[in-house]
């Protein structure tokens, strides 16, 4: 892991099983800089570790940030540029960037203790994810970024037209990207 913060990319892919067979070809159509937050939390450990290294060797070729889905330790150990998670787990550790999961605005708040980097505020709109859950909106997700301590990335049925909508600084997509 990188000991000093890479800048923060405005444009953020998130690998996932249903996104796998993919990847490579969305990695390879990002804008250089852009960013991959590596999840896969449906891979065996081995296989899990395996399928990020190399990823992480195809965007970084392509100048991409990397973060790995886990604690700062385990980002650090596997090479990658910063972590995932929610605050709980991200609170401890090396520095490094932090990209935190917030669902509300004490969860945001949560964010900023933890140190985080920016956090991904979601979900903004319906998603694939989690089909029929309650979503922020447009106007409730710009109300509750303008109130984060920390810079708010858009997660949750997220795409080009939408992320023009919410005037955000940044967004993460699993769909909408691959």
């Amino acid at each position: 892991m990188s000991r000093r913060h890479p800048a923060l990319p405005p444009l953020w892919l998130i690998s996932d099983a249903r996104n796998d067979a993919g990847l490579e070809r969305a990695i390879a159509r990002l804008p250089r800089g852009s960013g991959l937050i590596f999840r896969h939390y449906h891979l065996p450990p081995a296989e899990r570790r395996a399928r990020f290294a190399a990823l992480a060797r195809r965007a970084r070729a392509r100048g991409m940030v990397v973060v790995l889905a886990g604690t700062m330790a385990q980002a650090r150990a596997w090479g990658a540029d910063g972590a995932y998670g929610p605050p709980r787990q991200l609170a401890r550790g090396p520095a490094g960037l932090r990209l935190v999961t917030a669902h509300a605005l004490a969860e945001l708040a949560r964010a900023a203790r933890a140190r985080g980097s920016a956090a991904l505020l979601s979900p903004a709109f319906p998603t694939r994810s989690h089909p029929g859950a309650p979503v922020l909106g447009p106007t409730r997700w710009r109300a509750m970024a303008a109130r984060a301590c920390l810079p708010v990335l858009a997660l949750g049925g997220m795409n080009p037209r939408r992320a023009r909508a919410l005037r955000c600084a940044g967004w993460a997509a699993i769909d909408g990207l691959s």
